[in-house]
């Protein structure tokens, strides 16, 4: 019989990057596993985002064979922060947040942030999770764990009206959609993955909606391809065994350092 010799990988991720990571997965010269977590763990305290990455992280026992576990989070205020390799090294891409992986780097993602300040983005995932407009506190993803929850406002708006009254529960849905001021333009990245003309359609209703500027711009897959296909340059940091992800104030973000205590 026929054997051949492949690469194996399991891939841990945001639900936001979902179609993007099924088709690398799908494509990929290798055989990479894909799990996905909810969006919105960035909602939660750090220390309890970083306790769930972890978990599913460790989940994944050296009895599978896996040469590493690719990670489809960035550094994510913070949260990925002391996230531990244990028997099977970690792999991260260098960036902030996961806009960076739509843009195909950190210096383009940058560059453009720079030039273009108050920009909401927007892709498939953002659109069909439910981020964007009017959003859904009925079914915030991590409950009463997350900033939703802690302030309370976990309700449903009828749930809201019943309680407070109409006139109080549109205040409070308002005030809670408030940060939208913030913004004056809203960017579609298209990653050409499905027909996306309903979410193009949808970023554009939403942003003349709001009076934002509206720019639809194709995205890049470089770099979450290089970590499918396990090119890892540096635009990517390899976690070995022993040691965690760490935090650094400059252009690498991130890096890797031995954990106290191990060999």
């Amino acid at each position: 019989m026929f054997q051949f010799e492949t690469r194996r990988f399991k891939f841990i991720g945001c639900e936001i990057i979902y179609r993007e990571a099924c088709f690398l997965a799908a494509t990929a010269p290798h055989q990479v596993d894909v799990e996905f977590l909810l969006k919105g763990l960035h909602d939660l305290p750090t220390e309890n985002m970083l306790a769930k990455v972890q978990a599913v992280v460790d989940a994944v026992g050296p009895e599978r064979g896996y040469e590493a576990i690719l990670l489809g989070y960035a550094r994510c205020n913070d949260g990925l922060v002391g996230l531990q390799a244990r028997d099977i090294p970690l792999v991260i891409p260098r960036a902030h947040d996961c806009i960076t992986f739509f843009f195909g780097s950190r210096q383009k993602y940058q560059e453009y942030f720079n030039e273009n300040p108050g920009t909401y983005y927007l892709t498939t995932g953002w659109t069909e999770r439910n981020t964007f407009g009017d959003q859904d506190y009925s079914r915030p993803a991590y409950g009463m764990e997350g900033v939703m929850g802690k302030l309370g406002l976990t309700e449903s708006y009828e749930d809201m009206v019943a309680k407070y009254g109409k006139d109080n529960a549109d205040f409070i849905v308002e005030s809670m959609g408030g940060w939208l001021r913030n913004y004056t333009r809203g960017l579609y990245l298209e990653m050409g993955i499905m027909d996306e003309q309903t979410c193009i359609d949808n970023a554009r209703a939403e942003a003349e909606e709001r009076g934002w500027e509206f720019e639809l711009r194709s995205g890049e897959w470089s770099l979450l391809k290089r970590l499918f296909y396990a090119d890892w340059d540096d635009d990517f940091v390899v976690v070995p065994p022993g040691s965690k992800i760490v935090a650094r104030n400059d252009e690498s973000v991130l890096a890797a350092e031995p954990v106290e205590g191990e060999s």
